[in-house]
């Protein structure tokens, strides 16, 4: 090991660049053979496989915190970095340790209760604190490499700061730059030496790329620190420089999807969703693991428009559920090592156990947090769901508005803004959130809210909210007013996500799904009276939409009024201590509903 890579992180943090150099080792695989009846030698090969992860999102156990329950979907998945941990041993075992790298993608330490205590309730940044689970997890697996994911920045950078200290393996960024200097941030590539039997290592190069559109969901923790160019841009740039410094093969670790498109509209010049384009425009590369989408992409190939290669990308799907396998297969041509085919592959966690020796290590983490989120908080007099959640108005989801109003009429209640009406907006984030009647724990509502959002006020017109609602209603698939209504086909048209479609509380309004896309919207009301265009409004909107997120009209250009660090469901934690008690009847009715030509759907 010629470098110490715990200095050298230190040493990124200050400086903004460096290089992480894996251990190199003799690889048994490869061997010359004869050609028969010519004498002659063929060319010298060699094999190694690439193991890649994406959106972990805090995953270490197959377990879900919300539910108390080993985690389940109707696929039957599972999840967790103690489940890749069999499955990398699997495939170490199979091609030779000293044959394999593993890497990931981003969205590391962020998305379960287990991640969320340990960056709030017993930080990582204490002094005398704990290693972060995920630190410890990815260690004893043997991580060779991560790129920042913009879950990343979450919880600000100083926690960021200390799990990258944690780390065994670098955190990569190439397009993570000081906003004074330009300089990067965090380190822009690893280079890996793979030993063959053939004299010349194999140098594997692995460029880290993270998702521009940090700078507006997470603003608040980078805005004047952080800056966070294209991923195509920042990609031309290293990939020469790597192939110059002796690199055979070009592997990018991209938390950024394949589908070219953003999320953030025109609030940044660069796209969110990369990948593709970055294979398209960027001479030089050989693969690229893909995250950021939540999608799975076994294998998939796009022609690099300046070489005619083929660049191969692969998607594992999130949480741990799938491990990609990247084999490489290589031939010395010409006085060097030459990729001679590389083919891309997933497997499923489902099929195997979970490592024991992850279990043990991190058992009593786990029961921490468990404790912790059964603690109950209040009472509930009628069990709320979210199952109908994306399509009709149900009170699960107007307690989310009802905390997020009167939260932000407190907050406003001293200031020129007190007698303005406060309309707030929610999502269904989860289809299987319950609020159950009678005790209420910490997990029941956390489950409800689950991502780390926190909450604004913005000033908004009637004219304003109308688009806002129109937009919104795209999430509704087109149905004729004779179809037969089946729910399971009526939300996410054009691969819309739920949490991109948000039930507005204040107003009354009706949405005509046999309408087309941007006329669907009628009879919006405030008061019981028709919406006047020039009515003024407090909206209660969470940052990630109210920074861009999901590119809603409006809002993120809107007038800020008040703005909260604490998460959502933080709030909604504390809102149900205070109060005791929910009772539904205090808060919920139908505001909107779905229609078609007048006639209500349900």
């Amino acid at each position: 090991m010629p470098l110490n890579r715990r200095k050298f992180l230190k040493k990124s943090a200050v400086t903004g660049a460096g290089v992480a150099i894996a251990g190199a080792a003799v690889a048994p695989s490869a061997q010359a053979v004869e050609v028969k009846g010519g004498g002659k030698k063929a060319p010298k090969r060699y094999k190694f496989t690439v193991m890649g992860t994406t959106d972990l999102h805090g995953n270490v156990f197959n377990w879900d915190y919300f539910t108390d329950k080993e985690f389940d979907d109707r696929a039957h998945n599972d999840v967790g970095l103690a489940k890749i941990s069999t499955l990398v041993n699997q495939v170490r075992k199979e091609k030779g340790r000293r044959n394999t790298l593993l890497i990931d993608a981003g969205d590391t330490i962020q998305g379960t209760q287990l991640s969320y205590y340990y960056a709030k309730v017993d930080p990582i940044t204490a002094k005398g604190g704990p290693v972060h689970p995920m630190a410890q997890a990815m260690n004893a697996i043997d991580y060779d490499a991560a790129a920042l994911g913009n879950h990343e920045f979450n919880y600000g950078i100083p926690v960021l700061r200390k799990f990258q200290e944690q780390c065994r393996f670098p955190l990569l960024g190439a397009n993570a730059l000081d906003a004074k200097t330009l300089r990067p941030a965090f380190p822009p590539y690893s280079m890996h030496r793979l030993r063959t039997p053939h004299g010349r290592d194999v140098k594997v190069a692995v460029l880290g790329l993270t998702n521009p559109g940090i700078a507006i969901w997470d603003k608040a923790n980078v805005q004047g620190k952080m800056t966070f160019p294209g991923l195509e841009e920042q990609a031309a740039k290293w990939v020469p420089k790597l192939r110059s410094m002796g690199a055979d093969v070009v592997i990018v670790s991209a938390h950024s999807g394949s589908s070219g498109t953003s999320s953030y509209g025109d609030q940044l010049p660069y796209i969110e969703n990369a990948a593709g384009l970055v294979a398209e425009q960027v001479p030089g590369i050989d693969a690229i693991l893909v995250g950021h989408a939540h999608t799975e992409i076994p294998e998939y190939f796009v022609t690099n428009k300046e070489t005619g290669k083929q660049v191969v990308l692969s998607e594992p799907l999130k949480w741990g559920q799938r491990l990609t396998l990247f084999d490489f297969e290589m031939v010395w041509s010409k006085g060097c090592w030459k990729v001679e085919k590389v083919a891309a592959q997933v497997l499923n966690s489902n099929t195997v156990e979970e490592d024991p020796e992850i279990v043990k290590m991190l058992g009593d983490e786990h029961e921490k947090v468990v404790a912790y989120v059964n603690q109950v908080i209040g009472t509930n007099a009628a069990e709320m769901t979210s199952v109908e959640g994306p399509y009709k108005d149900v009170p699960i989801i107007d307690l989310i508005n009802h905390i997020q109003a009167d939260t932000v009429k407190q907050a406003l209640s001293s200031t020129e803004y007190a007698s303005l009406p406060v309309l707030s907006q929610a999502a269904a984030f989860s289809r299987s959130a319950v609020i159950p009647a009678g005790n209420v724990t910490i997990r029941d509502v956390a489950g409800l809210y689950v991502f780390e959002n926190t909450l604004e006020a913005r000033l908004m017109t009637g004219a304003q909210m109308k688009a806002y609602l129109e937009y919104s209603a795209n999430y509704f698939v087109q149905t004729a007013a004779d179809a037969v209504i089946d729910p399971a086909k009526l939300t996410n048209a054009n691969g819309t996500p739920d949490y991109n479609y948000d039930a507005v509380s204040g107003l009354t309004y009706e949405i005509d799904i046999a309408k087309p896309v941007g006329s669907r919207v009628t009879n919006v009301r405030f008061e019981g009276a028709p919406l006047a265009d020039d009515k003024q409004f407090v909206f209660a909107v969470n940052n990630y939409r109210a920074n861009g997120g999901g590119n809603f009209p409006h809002v993120a250009a809107a007038q800020l009024l008040w703005s909260n660090s604490d998460e959502i469901r933080n709030t909604m934690i504390a809102w149900v201590k205070a109060k005791g008690s929910i009772d539904p009847a205090a808060f919920a009715s139908v505001d909107w509903k779905l229609t078609r030509n007048g006639t209500p759907v349900f």
